[in-house]
């Protein structure tokens, strides 16, 4: 592209921005999940812009907590599935849940002992709130964002859409927008442990990621291995034991950390993590049979030295990363030279790489993120959320956190007044960065000597600094819209400790669960 930018805001990202971005006029979000969908209505209602819309490519809002029915299988349009599942039991209690004056209703069964909303409770609410604003046009359901591209400084950014409307089939509209906020970051991209014989087992189909959990159906009576011991494994492993073949196999590098609560269960297995698969062909050829089928079975071998074989299946309940690669920016060689992006030095008060020379400068436009990107982040937020070398873009819900409603809430408050120029941030790429330098150099010092270290210690979960981020966000809010001070969340010691409680009163919900025939953090009317 050709650009008439000076040079240095590519060339050199420890020099002042040659300008302030213009305030945005026209806004644009990604995704209508629940990030999304509070980012509207806090762009809306605490911002000034002309236009604010959503971009959502399923045909209904609610990100993963909309579970699309079945029939949907044989359409000929794209499918997103999400990673839920029919009678799923959320892990967060509603006053959690609730966007900022829009309190979450207690669940039916909240006097009974079972006080944690369902998937369909939190889709309802979900779809209430963003009611108003489907009514209105503001949000373009069954849209996909397929390209998002970093126009010269202060001109924005262009938008490839596709329509999947039944009159759209797919077709292409270009448009031009001030700002761009993505709320779609995780569910599209499970991470696989790289546990060598894994490939082969996921080539033959023996091996799924929790993200295509749908229930226990078609594994009566098999052989099953559940990796991790998170909430997702745990549900896994819980709902198998009921009709698969028992023990059920946990695999666990250690036990698990509270917030991820289960029932103990004598059908369920604990055994140490796996070193590695293989598999055997088992049965024998029927006579006059050249070739016969033979059945695969696995052996996992583990890191204690014992062997678990003739094994049907392995569930792998190991997360996802972020990865919204159809967010296409100009080349910076001081940021995107290493295929990982990765910084010289994490050391807050390292210097940026020399700049380049504009004989070598081209404008080329690289993904904002990469597979290679090590550790897992999507690299360059300011406050994980503006992106440093431009700030007209910016992502809500790019980190893992115990309470992600309340952060989306918090965050895109934040992201509204920085584009309104309310809030200052740093004139220089580089200053803008030191957030993240920060804390790469913080997880760094971390891991230092840590044998197999927990995966809490890592950029992209907030863990324990999910308390101080929530806060400062929120004092600088404040500051700007003091009105807001009784309803926006609250991140404080004591609301740390109502979080940690909530998991104790998780323990409680399951064993009431299971006491009406639930179990598995099901909802007692789906069978398993």
């Amino acid at each position: 592209m050709t650009s008439t930018t000076p040079e240095p805001v590519y060339n050199d990202v420890q020099l002042e921005d040659p300008s302030v971005v213009p305030i945005p006029k026209r806004v644009l979000i990604v995704g209508a999940g629940p990030a999304g969908l509070v980012s509207l209505r806090n762009l809306l209602e605490r911002g000034q812009f002309d236009t604010v819309q959503i971009a959502e490519r399923r045909a209904d809002i609610g990100g993963v907590w909309n579970l699309e029915p079945d029939d949907t299988a044989t359409s000929t349009k794209p499918r997103w599935p999400s990673p839920a599942y029919k009678g799923l039991i959320g892990n967060v209690l509603p006053e959690f849940l609730s966007f900022s004056g829009r309190p979450f209703p207690p669940p039916p069964t909240a006097e009974e002992g079972q006080p944690f909303p369902t998937l369909a409770e939190t889709f309802a609410y979900l779809k209430s709130f963003a009611e108003p604003y489907l009514q209105s046009g503001l949000i373009r359901l069954n849209t996909e964002v397929a390209l998002v591209e970093e126009r010269p400084w202060g001109q924005g950014w262009r938008v490839v859409l596709r329509d999947w409307s039944n009159e759209g089939n797919g077709q292409e509209i270009e448009e031009i927008w001030d700002a761009v906020i993505v709320a779609v970051h995780w569910h599209d991209n499970p991470e696989w442990p790289d546990t060598p014989g894994l490939d082969q087992l996921r080539s033959l189909g023996l091996a799924k990621h929790a993200k295509e959990w749908r229930g226990p159906q078609g594994n009566e009576n098999k052989a099953c291995l559940v990796v991790a011991n998170a909430n997702s494994s745990n549900d896994i492993a819980a709902q198998l034991a009921v009709v698969a073949q028992t023990p059920v196999y946990q695999s666990i590098r250690r036990p698990a950390w509270p917030g991820f609560p289960s029932l103990p269960d004598t059908r369920i297995k604990m055994v140490s993590s796996v070193l590695k698969y293989t598999v055997d062909l088992v049965g024998e050829a029927e006579p006059g049979e050249n070739d016969p089928q033979k059945t695969p079975k696995i052996t996992a071998h583990l890191k204690d030295g014992s062997i678990i074989e003739d094994l049907d299946t392995v569930y792998v309940g190991t997360g996802y990363y972020p990865l919204p690669d159809f967010v296409k920016v100009v080349y910076r060689p001081q940021l995107h030279s290493d295929p990982g992006y990765a910084y010289t030095s994490t050391s807050p008060d390292a210097s940026p790489p020399p700049p380049t020379s504009s004989d070598d400068q081209d404008h080329r436009h690289v993904p904002v993120v990469t597979p290679q990107t090590r550790p897992r982040r999507i690299p360059h937020l300011h406050r994980l959320s503006i992106y440093g070398p431009n700030p007209s873009l910016a992502f809500v819900g790019s980190v893992m956190t115990y309470t992600p409603f309340l952060t989306a809430d918090i965050v895109s408050t934040y992201v509204a007044l920085v584009f309104n120029h309310r809030l200052p941030i740093p004139s220089s790429t580089w200053e803008r960065l030191a957030y993240e330098r920060n804390r790469l150099e913080t997880i760094r010092l971390k891991l230092v000597g840590m044998e197999d270290p927990t995966s809490f210690i890592t950029y992209s979960v907030m863990a324990v600094a999910e308390e101080p981020y929530g806060r400062g966000l929120r004092e600088d809010v404040v500051k700007v819209l003091p009105e807001l001070d009784g309803s926006l969340p609250v991140w404080s010691e004591e609301t740390s400790k109502a979080k940690e409680n909530m998991f104790k009163t998780k323990i409680e919900a399951l064993k009431w669960a299971k006491d009406r025939g639930g179990g598995g953090n099901l909802e007692s009317t789906v069978n398993v």
